[in-house]
C-alpha cells in the first residue's frame, strides 16, 4: 500500500535536505506566521517547540509545484498527466475498522485552543484560524459526501466560525440542512496527505466525491475510518479529526479577515459551529498552511483548478495541452493555455471558455506548445514574438466577479485575453515564425551528450 500519510512525504523531504527542523521556541501567536511567510520559498519547517502546547507544527510543506510531484511519487513534468489521470479514473475509497488518526480520542470539555496550536496569523485577524483543515460533509438531501477547505476561526472552548463563500458547495449543504431544519454535521481532518488536499480543491460538480479523485491520485482506494460521534467518513492517516456541526442559524460576523490576494477583507457573517469530539495520533503533528498571499496557499489551488480547467478545456478543444494557474495571479486569477498548432480562432475560444468555467479568471494568455507555460520568460517572450495587439487581444468589461477579487466594482470585473501564437501558415510564408538554429541532428547528437561539453 502507498503510504497515506503526511509523514511519508515529510520523510523524503528530510532525506533531500527539504524539511527544516526548527528547535528554538515559537509563539503561535504572529511568529510562526511570520517564519513561514519569511521563508515562503525556503524548505518545509517542523516546528518543534511550540509556546503553551506539546504538539509540533509543520508548515510549508508545498511551497513549490514540484514538491507537490514529488508527495505523488512523479517527476515535476508529469504532475499534469497524473492529475488527469486521476480525474479520467477515479477509485472509490474503503472503509478501514481502525486508524492511526483515532488512537487519541477527547469528548470531555473539548478546548480547542488548548488541545491545538492553531496560529493566530495576521494582526487585524480576531483569533486563530484552523487553514488546512479538510471538511468533510454530507448532502442532507442525498447523502453524498463533499470534501473541502474553508478557514475555521477557534472562538473559544469548542466554538467553531466558518467563512465560507456562498458559491461553495459546503455553504450550499448547509442552507440545505437550514431548508429542513437541520444542523449540518461536518468533520475536519487536519494533516493529510498531499492527494487528500489536492482532491479537496478539484472544482468537481456538487455531488461528486472528491475521495474518488484522491484514490485517482494515489493508484488505490484510499482507507477511511467512521467518525466517533457523526455520521462521517475521514482518512485513517490523517494526524487530527475535529468532529462536530454547523448551525446555519447561528450567523457571527467576521471582521477583517485575509484573503489570497494578501489584503483584508471582510465579508460579514460566517457560520458558527461547535466541535464536540477531537482525535488524533498518538504524535499527532499539526499541518498549518499560511493564508494570504503565500506560495502554498496559492499553489494548492492554483495546481487543482489548473487541472479541472484544462480537462474541461480538452473535451471542446483538442489542441489544448496545458493550463497553468501562476502564482503571480495568486493560484485563481490568471492562466496561462498552451495548444498545439491552433486553428485560427481556437485560442480566441480557449480564453472565452476558461473564463466562463472559472469565474475568477480574469487574465488568460494563451502560448503555443513550443512554450513552457511555467517559464514566465517564455510566456512573456510568446507576448512580445507572437501578440498583435490590434488582433489578439481580447477585453471584456463589466463582467460578473467573485466577490474575493481585489479589484471588483460592484462585483464586475474587466476581463482580458491574450492569444500569443502563431498564424496557421506562418512557418512556410514569413520567416519571423522560423526559429533560427543547427541543424536538428547536431542538436540531437549534442543533446545526447551534453554533459561531456
Amino acid at each position: 500500500m502507498t503510504d497515506q500519510s503526511m509523514r511519508g512525504f515529510m520523510g523524503v523531504l528530510e532525506q533531500t535536505g527539504e524539511l527544516h527542523r526548527v528547535k528554538r521556541s515559537v509563539d503561535p501567536r504572529f511568529e510562526l506566521g511570520a517564519v513561514l511567510a519569511l521563508k515562503d520559498r525556503g524548505p518545509g519547517l517542523l516546528f518543534e517547540r511550540i509556546n503553551g502546547h506539546s504538539m509540533p507544527v509543520v508548515g510549508n510543506l508545498l511551497s513549490m509545484r514540484a514538491r507537490f510531484a514529488a508527495a505523488l511519487g512523479v517527476e515535476p513534468s508529469a504532475l499534469d498527466a497524473i492529475l488527469q489521470k486521476a480525474l479520467a479514473y477515479p477509485i472509490a475509497p474503503v472503509m478501514v475498522d481502525e486508524g492511526p488518526v483515532q488512537e487519541i480520542v477527547h469528548q470531555e470539555k473539548i478546548d480547542l485552543g488548548r488541545l491545538l496550536p492553531v496560529p493566530t496569523w495576521f494582526e487585524r485577524e480576531a483569533a486563530p484560524y484552523v487553514t488546512a483543515g479538510v471538511i468533510i460533509a454530507k448532502d442532507p438531501e442525498t447523502g453524498r459526501r463533499n470534501v473541502s477547505i474553508a478557514r475555521l476561526r477557534l472562538d473559544g472552548g469548542g466554538k467553531i466560525m466558518a467563512g465560507i463563500a456562498k458559491n461553495h458547495h459546503l455553504y450550499i449543504l448547509a442552507d440545505k440542512a437550514k431548508a429542513l431544519g437541520r444542523k449540518l454535521e461536518i468533520a475536519v481532518a487536519i494533516g493529510n496527505h498531499t492527494a487528500v488536499l489536492l482532491g479537496s480543491q478539484l472544482y468537481l460538480g456538487l455531488g461528486d466525491d472528491e475521495y474518488d479523485t484522491v484514490g485517482g491520485l494515489l493508484g488505490e482506494a484510499l482507507q477511511l475510518v467512521r467518525c466517533k460521534t457523526v455520521d462521517l467518513e475521514v482518512p485513517a492517516h490523517a494526524e487530527i479529526v475535529l468532529e462536530g456541526e454547523l448551525d446555519p442559524n447561528d450567523l457571527i460576523d467576521e471582521g477583517p479577515v485575509s484573503e489570497f490576494h494578501g489584503f483584508y477583507v471582510n465579508y460579514g457573517a460566517g457560520i458558527g459551529g461547535i466541535i464536540r469530539c477531537v482525535t488524533h495520533q498518538r504524535d499527532a503533528i499539526y499541518q498549518a498552511i499560511l493564508p494570504g498571499y503565500a506560495s502554498e496557499h496559492c499553489l494548492l489551488g492554483g495546481v487543482a483548478i489548473g487541472a479541472t480547467l484544462c480537462q474541461a478545456l480538452q473535451r471542446m478543444i483538442p489542441a489544448v495541452r496545458r493550463v497553468v494557474i501562476t502564482e503571480g495571479g495568486m493560484g485563481r486569477l490568471h492562466a496561462v493555455i498552451s495548444m498545439h498548432q491552433p486553428r485560427l480562432g481556437e485560442g480566441a475560444r480557449a480564453v472565452m471558455l476558461a473564463m466562463g468555467q472559472v469565474n475568477l479568471l480574469k487574465l488568460v494568455t494563451v502560448v503555443e506548445d513550443d512554450v513552457d507555460p511555467e517559464n514566465a520568460r517564455e510566456v512573456e517572450w510568446s507576448l512580445a514574438a507572437r501578440f498583435r495587439g490590434g488582433e489578439d487581444l481580447i477585453v471584456v468589461p463589466h463582467v460578473k466577479a467573485d466577490r474575493c477579487d481585489p479589484v471588483h466594482e460592484n462585483l464586475t470585473v474587466t476581463k482580458i485575453g491574450m492569444v500569443a501564437t502563431t498564424r496557421p501558415g506562418d512557418g512556410s510564408t514569413d520567416s519571423r515564425s522560423e526559429w533560427a538554429r543547427a541543424p536538428r541532428s547536431v542538436l540531437d547528437e549534442v543533446r545526447k551528450n551534453l554533459t561531456e561539453y
